[in-house]
């Protein structure tokens, strides 16, 4: 039996290579963040130390007997280093302003800076707009003067360099995405390959034909797998060979029916007795149970795909499904004179099953008692409980010492009505079993629900 692969809209490799690239975006998406934020504090702690140089330097080389100065100092343009910042120079003599680099000092307000230390400080404008400024202040006192100087830094030129710093940590992975995207890719096709090489041999696989998959040379992670599926090959297997001994028995049993139905009805033609008529009449009524049971069967069968696909099970008293039983059974009982009885526990015992099916079964175990025993013999059904669970059964004293035998044709047909309660018992969860019974019975079959 070839499988038939029904194609899909999406496939395993495309399905891992979007969740791949998902994490790796989501990746990205972390490093920007945490680039950004040490971007951030290291520029800060960057540029701070910047200031403090500088306010130093100046602090220590600028001359005691400098000036008042007229004109902004020169300051490095950005096309000279990327890196180079625009910082504003304030120098005090003696509490006399004698540098401001960027005409800042009208801005700031003097009364609330302080004589040495990190600070931000907001610094007006000539149109009276404020900016923020990140500041260093140092002070010396020393041979009758005091000098202070600040070193000053727009905080917006600072942002700026923290984001063109974060920028050049993004860019390489960003860069490089497209081409692990590409490796990732290839790296899944190849790695999804044994998948792929496994899927082609189920699909060629026959397992009817007793074909399995090889359990050599396997990555391990197939392992459950491949023994699922030979297990699952080795029931089909087993199943189809249940069919085609079923499809046996049941040809056997028709064809014995179906041979006499033809050899009497050409005897009849040329002599019509009652005799060869009433024969013609048995072998009819004989193939019409066996195809009453076929017909069970599928009942079964179609109950138990039901009962999987989510059908009611129900709870079932089996003394009261024993009774009804044995009371639609009397007529068929006094015909073929048989003596039937009921013997049940002082509990109720009840079972959780598809009531329908286990109708069919005793049903069956009835008949079977019925029509394949002599008359005169007494047929008795069972409701019990013991250590080992709890079932029904039917018995009869058939075989008892001093009961003629039924006649050949009668016995025919009971081998497909006990492969038909096989079936249902497995449907139902129950074991079928055969033994002597308890005397004066020789022979009971019973349906056991394990405790």
């Amino acid at each position: 039996m070839k499988l038939s692969l029904v194609p899909t809209r999406r496939t395993l490799s495309r399905h891992l290579l979007i969740w791949t690239l998902a994490a790796q975006l989501a990746v990205w998406v972390v490093i920007v963040a945490v680039g950004w934020s040490t971007s951030l504090r290291e520029t800060r702690k960057f540029t701070d130390g910047h200031l403090v140089a500088v306010a130093q330097l100046w602090l220590g080389s600028a001359s005691w007997n400098q000036g008042p100065v007229s004109a902004p100092l020169p300051v490095p343009r950005e096309d000279v280093h990327e890196y180079a910042q625009d910082v504003a120079i304030l120098v005090w003599d003696n509490g006399r302003l004698v540098t401001d680099s960027d005409q800042l000092a009208a801005g700031l307000d003097l009364s609330t800076l302080p004589e040495k230390g990190l600070v931000t400080v907001v610094v007006r404008d000539a149109a009276g707009e404020p900016h923020n400024w990140r500041a260093y202040f140092e002070t010396y006192r020393g041979e009758g003067h005091e000098r202070r100087v600040a070193a000053l830094l727009d905080l917006k030129k600072r942002y700026v360099l923290a984001s063109d710093i974060a920028e050049h940590l993004a860019s390489p992975s960003l860069i490089l995405l497209p081409l692990v995207a590409l490796v990732m890719w290839w790296t899944i096709r190849r790695g999804l390959r044994p998948l792929d090489q496994l899927s082609d041999e189920v699909a060629a696989l026959d397992g009817f034909a007793g074909q399995r998959l090889d359990t050599q040379h396997r990555f391990h992670e197939f392992s459950s797998t491949v023994t699922a599926i030979n297990t699952m090959v080795d029931g089909l297997q087993a199943q189809a060979q249940r069919e085609r001994q079923f499809a046996s028995d049941v040809a056997h049993e028709l064809r014995t029916p179906l041979t006499a139905i033809t050899l009497q009805a050409r005897a009849a033609q040329a002599d019509p007795s009652p005799q060869r008529l009433a024969r013609l009449e048995q072998e009819a009524l004989r193939a019409g149970r066996i195809l009453t049971q076929l017909l069970d069967l599928a009942r079964a069968q179609r109950a138990g795909q039901q009962a999987q696909a989510g059908d009611a099970v129900l709870d079932t008293a089996l003394g009261e499904m024993a009774a009804h039983l044995i009371s639609a059974h009397a007529q068929l009982a006094y015909e073929s004179d048989h003596e039937m009885s009921l013997v049940q526990e002082q509990g109720e015992v009840r079972v959780r099953v598809q009531p329908m099916l286990l109708e069919l079964a005793l049903r069956n175990l009835i008949e079977n008692a019925l029509r394949h025993t002599p008359p005169g013999t007494q047929v008795e059904v069972s409701v019990w409980r013991d250590a080992r669970g709890q079932g029904v059964s039917v018995s009869d004293d058939g075989q008892r010492t001093g009961v003629t035998a039924p006649p050949a044709q009668a016995s025919s047909g009971l081998g497909l009505g006990l492969r038909l309660v096989e079936r249902i018992a497995e449907e139902l969860g129950a074991q079928l079993e055969r033994d002597n019974g308890v005397a004066p019975m020789t022979t009971r079959f019973s349906l056991r629900w394990p405790a």
